[in-house]
């Protein structure tokens, strides 16, 4: 009877230690990625859109930023001295938890 019930649990648990296993192997990874590379360069350029209103005013210039990997909107915030509620209302059609690499964003 010992061996019957061993043999029922055997698998499950080589299972559930295999999964442990490997998700603390793929979040090492990750974590490993994170902290001891070199962040990628950042790269912000400004193109000038001049647009004038109807009494002749010039809209401000606007700068724009290509998002690199790891890159969160308060990374960018940080990086470009602006705030997430200003990166959101400057870009509301951005996704801020859906971030792709090479997608542009206006900072300012």
């Amino acid at each position: 009877m010992e061996r019957s019930r061993v043999t029922r649990w055997a698998a499950p648990v080589a299972f559930l230690a295999a999964i442990t296993i490997g998700a603390l192997v793929v979040r090492a990874g990750f974590e490993h990625g994170r902290h001891h590379h070199a962040s990628p360069p950042t790269r912000t350029t400004s193109k000038p859109k001049k647009k004038h209103h109807a009494h002749g005013r010039q809209h401000q210039q606007r700068k724009m930023y290509t998002v690199v990997s790891g890159d969160t909107l308060a990374g960018i915030a940080a990086k470009t001295g602006t705030t997430v509620a200003q990166l959101e209302h400057l870009n509301p059609h951005i996704d801020p938890t859906a971030l792709r690499v090479g997608q542009r964003i206006r900072v300012q």
